[in-house]
């Protein structure tokens, strides 16, 4: 998974050219992250590009957005749920430090991780898990995606 649409995640998302899209929610679009050292880690990002936080966006947006990152915590909970005994929990996450569009993490925890850091946030993991080519997205994930679709659209059928 390479190309220009990494330059602007958006975009390529509102014109259907952004390969880590799962599905398209209410305010944004659920992505794959791009690296997997935690299998199920996605993204939800908002659905315009000039948004750069949280306050940026009307109430009911807002709302929307908080709604859908929900939505996507529990989709991933579920899945890695099923497929990993050793699975913790979900940690969200809003930092907006690197990208300056908005966008929430979803990272699913699990008790195989290093003890050093099992029980710390993720972004103290080593910087080379986060290059590391055996964590990139990619085929090898098609089937944790597909769960996670479906998993989205069982709970929208829900709501």
């Amino acid at each position: 998974m390479t190309g220009d649409w990494r330059r602007d995640r958006i975009g390529a998302a509102l014109r259907g050219e952004n390969p880590t899209v799962l599905r398209r929610l209410t305010s944004g679009f659920a992505v794959m992250g791009d690296v997997q050292f935690l299998p199920g880690y996605s993204v939800l990002l908002v659905d315009e590009q000039d948004v750069q936080r949280l306050s940026d966006l009307s109430r009911p947006k807002r709302l929307s957005f908080l709604s859908d990152m929900d939505q996507l915590g529990e989709a991933v909970e579920r899945v890695c749920r099923r497929l990993d005994p050793a699975f913790r929990r979900v940690n969200l996450e809003i930092l907006g430090n690197r990208d300056p569009f908005l966008h929430a993490h979803v990272w699913p925890r699990f008790e195989w991780e290093p003890v050093d850091v099992v029980r710390a946030p993720v972004w103290l993991y080593p910087r080379e898990r986060w290059s590391d080519k055996q964590f990139r997205l990619g085929p090898q994930h098609d089937e944790l995606r597909a769960a996670i679709s479906r998993e989205l659209d069982n709970l929208r059928t829900m709501t």
